[in-house]
C-alpha cells in the first residue's frame, strides 16, 4: 500500500502538515502578545482619551484590512497550485498581478478616507473629542493602506509556497517594528495618537519592503513588467467572492457583540470576553487551514486527485485533534480564562452561565475552518461566498431573530450563541455537501 492510500497517512506527511501549520500557530500567538506591549504603551499616556481614540481608529482600520484578506486568501490557492505545477512563469505572473491589485486597491482606499471615517462616525458617534483624535489616527493609518495590502499578498505567495517560517518571520516583524516605533514615538517624542499612527505605518512599510525582498526571485524586473487585462479580470472576480464571504463573516461576528446591547451593557461586556474564545480557537486552526491551503493546494496543480484526498483526509485529522484539545481545555480551564480576561464580577458570572455554548463550538466549528482551506486549495472561491451566504442569510440571521422570542429576556443571550453556534455547523455542513457534489472533481 502507498503512502497516499495509507489512512494515517505517513509520518514524514504529518511532519509536513505540522511544518506548515506550526510556524503560522507561532504567529499567531505572538501578534496578540506583542499587540499587549503596544496597548501597554499607549496606555501610559496622560490622559486615558488617547487610548480610547487608538483603540476606536485601530478597529476601524483593522475592519477594513480585515476585510481586504481575500488577498491574502486568493493568492495562496493561485500560488499554491501553480507551485504544484512547479510553473514559475506562472507564479511571477500571479505576484505582479497581485501586487498591482493591491496597490490600486490601498490607493483607493486612501482616497477614500473622508469617506471612510464620516460613516464609521455615523454609526458609531463618538463625542468631539474622541472624533478628532481617532479621526487623526485613522487619516494617518491609511496612508499605509497599499503596503498593509501588499503584506497580505506577500504572506499568501510566501504559505502558497509552503514557506510558513518566512511567513512566521513577517508577521513577527511587524509586530516588533511596531512596537520599537511605539517606544520611539510615544514615549521618546512625546507624539501621543499620531506617534501610535506612525509606528504602525512604519511597521506595515518595512514589512512591505522586507516582503517584496523576499519575493525578489519571483518579481520580474520593471521593464518585464506586463498586465494581463483578461488575468486581472479573473483575479478580480475571485477576490469579489471571498469578499462577500468575508463581510458576511464579520457582520455575523459583529452581531455578537453589537446585537447584544439590545439585552444590556452587560451583556455586551459578556460577549466581547466569551468572543475571545474564538480568537484563541483561531489561534490553532487557522494553522491548520493554511496546510491544507498549500498541500491541497500543490497537489489540485499536479493534477493528482489521489494526493488531493490524501492530504484533506490527513489535515482533517488534525483539525478534529484541535478541536477536541479545545473543547477539552475550555470545558476544563473556561472559567479561569475568563477570570483572566476581566476581574468584574458580575461579568465573570454571567459569562459562566454561557460557558457551555464555548464547550460546543470548537466541536462545531472546526469544519468551517477547515473546509475553507480546503476550498481555497481547490480554488472554490464562488463556492465559499455562496455556503457563507447560505449560512449566514438562511441560518444565523433568522436564529438570531426568532431566538429572542424562544427565550426569556434574561436568557435572550442564549438565542445569539444559538445562532452561532447552528451558523458554524451550517458553513461545515454547506461546505461539505458542495464538496460531495464536486467530488468526481477531486
Amino acid at each position: 500500500m502507498t503512502d497516499l492510500h495509507r489512512f494515517w497517512g505517513s509520518w514524514s506527511a504529518h511532519q509536513r502538515i505540522i511544518a506548515i501549520a506550526l510556524p503560522m500557530i507561532i504567529s499567531n500567538i505572538a501578534a496578540p502578545l506583542l499587540g499587549l506591549v503596544d496597548t501597554a504603551i499607549i496606555g501610559h499616556l496622560p490622559d486615558a482619551i488617547y487610548l480610547s481614540a487608538v483603540a476606536l481608529g485601530a478597529m476601524v482600520v483593522s475592519f477594513i484590512f480585515l476585510l481586504a484578506i481575500f488577498l491574502r486568501m486568493t493568492t495562496t490557492g493561485e500560488i499554491a497550485r501553480s507551485f504544484g505545477r512547479e510553473n514559475v512563469s506562472e507564479q511571477r505572473r500571479i505576484v505582479l498581478h497581485a501586487i498591482g491589485f493591491a496597490v490600486v486597491l490601498g490607493l483607493l482606499i486612501l482616497l477614500a478616507s473622508p469617506l471612510i471615517t464620516d460613516f464609521a462616525w455615523w454609526i458609531i458617534a463618538p463625542s468631539a473629542d474622541l472624533k478628532h483624535y481617532a479621526t487623526q489616527y485613522i487619516d494617518i493609518r491609511l496612508w499605509a493602506a497599499p503596503a498593509a495590502l501588499i503584506n497580505l499578498v506577500v504572506l499568501g505567495v510566501l504559505l502558497g509556497r509552503q514557506q510558513s517560517k518566512q511567513a512566521m518571520i513577517l508577521v513577527i516583524f511587524t509586530n516588533a517594528v511596531n512596537v520599537v516605533a511605539d517606544v520611539i514615538l510615544i514615549l521618546g517624542l512625546n507624539m501621543n495618537v499620531a506617534g501610535a499612527a506612525w509606528a504602525s505605518v512604519t511597521a506595515e512599510m518595512s514589512t512591505a519592503l522586507l516582503g517584496l525582498w523576499m519575493l525578489r526571485d519571483l518579481l520580474p524586473k520593471p521593464q518585464h513588467w506586463q498586465f494581463e487585462r483578461v488575468y486581472f479580470a479573473t483575479f478580480f472576480g475571485m477576490n469579489r467572492d471571498v469578499f462577500i464571504r468575508s463581510l458576511l463573516l464579520q457582520l455575523c461576528m459583529a452581531t455578537m457583540t453589537g446585537y447584544a446591547a439590545r439585552f444590556g451593557d452587560l451583556y455586551v461586556a459578556v460577549n466581547a470576553v466569551l468572543m475571545q474564545f474564538l480568537m484563541l480557537i483561531s489561534l490553532g486552526l487557522d494553522g491548520i487551514a493554511y496546510a491544507v491551503e498549500a498541500l491541497a493546494g500543490a497537489a489540485v496543480g499536479r493534477k493528482n486527485r489521489a494526493e488531493v484526498r490524501y492530504w484533506l483526509r490527513l489535515t482533517l485529522i488534525w483539525s478534529l485533534i484541535f478541536a477536541v484539545i479545545y473543547s477539552a481545555l475550555f470545558w476544563g480551564f473556561g472559567s479561569s480564562i475568563v477570570q483572566l480576561l476581566t476581574d468584574l464580577p458580575e461579568v465573570i458570572a454571567t459569562a459562566e452561565v454561557y460557558l457551555p455554548w464555548i464547550y460546543v463550538v470548537p466541536l462545531l466549528g472546526h469544519w468551517s475552518y477547515y473546509f475553507d482551506g480546503v476550498f481555497i486549495g481547490l480554488g472554490w472561491a464562488r463556492a465559499m461566498r455562496d455556503t457563507m451566504a447560505v449560512s449566514a442569510l438562511l441560518v444565523f440571521a433568522p436564529l438570531a431573530i426568532a431566538g429572542q422570542w424562544w427565550f426569556t429576556k434574561e436568557n435572550a443571550n442564549h438565542g445569539l450563541w444559538l445562532a452561532l453556534s447552528l451558523f458554524l455547523l451550517a458553513r461545515g455542513v454547506s461546505q461539505y455537501v458542495y464538496l460531495l457534489r464536486r467530488r468526481q472533481v477531486i
